[in-house]
């Protein structure tokens, strides 16, 4: 019996080792939290994988991250409430204004909400197969590059790296995928020379240790003028020296393109005291998942951008005033932001009014973004698409 009892006791003191009593000072999460994220092997799914196996541990708390292998597949669980939060890329830039798939009569723009972006020394680019002499982007002339069906985010993206160097994909040739995880093995099975990934996925490392080897395109920041073409139709994208991810180090950094990855995001509509217990959440298990994944340590709150494409959410403004690093140019930046997606609101409720056959509809949709958007003095970013 005293054997079975000290047996007993080790095992309760293990299991209190493993979810330690909840303190006053921790944040009010649910026992069960669901967010999307890319497909099983990116760098933001394997980076969720962190942060709630830090969350289980530190809160008892249980984090399901489930794949999804488009913007659209990613996007649509948080359209429907079915969960609560995303870890996506710019895909949810295009969903905030209407852009591509988005522009459907069964979506029109979302009122995305941010709570943190991920800005490390990543880069956030084209991949190349290094087998084929590319060291430009202007040396994708005529080569084969992936295209994923369902995911405007990857291909907007490929698009701005493409007018870098002034092409188009008239300028090459196109390869369709049925998903992300699907387009980059196409370059490792030599069914396509190019594709878009952040340097720190699992895919990007298997494309480096292929036969295939991996390179990106050099994008210098010192070029104006392809930069500028770039954030034209991609204004989220910046120039970065990027050191992190396959075959990359501080001593072999390359000049490329970047922007958040990943952001996460819900609606308008979260209530702000679950966001702000996240927020909490986030920073405060930063030490235990900042090494745990490539790429973890750019959640850093020191690392956000508060004045980026897409407006923060209530719950999140709150917890960055807490921690005094939001200011009033903050404010009236998100401010704008909301009034954009206001002005977006507007137009796709008189275009929805006209109940049009799809085809109608889409290109009704992009006439009237475009005129809303330029009657109340905004970028318009795409006229059509």
């Amino acid at each position: 019996m005293r054997t079975r009892l000290a047996a007993m006791g080790a095992a309760l003191a293990g299991l209190a080792s493993i979810v330690p009593p909840a303190l006053a000072a921790d944040p009010k999460l649910p026992a069960t939290m669901a967010w999307s994220a890319y497909d099983v092997g990116s760098g933001g799914y394997n980076q969720a994988v962190a942060i709630g196996s830090a969350f289980k541990n530190r809160y008892g708390v249980n984090l399901r991250v489930i794949p999804g292998k488009n913007d659209v597949s990613r996007m649509l669980p948080l359209k429907t409430g079915k969960l609560d939060f995303v870890a996506n890329g710019v895909g949810s830039y295009m969903a905030q204004e209407g852009l591509y798939e988005f522009g459907a009569k069964d979506w029109g723009p979302l009122p995305i909400r941010l709570l943190m972006t991920n800005i490390s020394n990543q880069a956030l680019a084209m991949i190349v197969a290094g087998d084929i002499g590319v060291k430009t982007v202007a040396d994708m002339k005529g080569k084969r590059v992936s295209w994923v069906i369902g995911a405007p985010a990857l291909n907007q993206n490929l698009t701005a790296v493409l007018a870098f160097a002034g092409l188009s994909w008239n300028d090459v040739q196109k390869v369709e995928f049925g998903g992300y995880a699907a387009s980059l093995d196409a370059i490792i099975n030599n069914q396509s020379d190019a594709g878009f990934s952040v340097s720190v996925s699992g895919k990007a490392y298997q494309l480096e240790k292929s036969p295939r080897g991996l390179a990106y395109p050099s994008m210098p920041a010192s070029d104006t003028a392809g930069w500028a073409r770039v954030q034209a139709v991609a204004p989220y994208m910046v120039p970065v020296k990027a050191s992190e991810g396959a075959g990359l180090s501080k001593d072999k950094a390359v000049e490329s393109s970047a922007y958040p990855y990943p952001i996460l995001h819900t609606l308008d509509d979260r209530k702000a005291d679950e966001v702000h217990a996240l927020m909490q959440a986030m920073v405060d298990t930063y030490p235990m998942y900042k090494d745990a994944a490539p790429g973890n340590e750019g959640w850093a709150l020191g690392q956000q951008n508060l004045a980026w494409v897409v407006p923060y959410h209530e719950g999140a403004i709150r917890y960055y005033r807490e921690k005094g690093v939001w200011t009033d140019a903050h404010q009236k930046h998100n401010d704008a932001l909301i009034r954009r997606q206001q002005v977006l609101a507007a137009a796709w409720k008189k275009v929805s009014a006209q109940n049009l056959d799809e085809q109608a509809h889409m290109a009704a949709w992009q006439k009237a973004r475009a005129a809303a958007l330029r009657e109340a003095g905004l970028n318009v970013v795409l006229d059509s698409w």
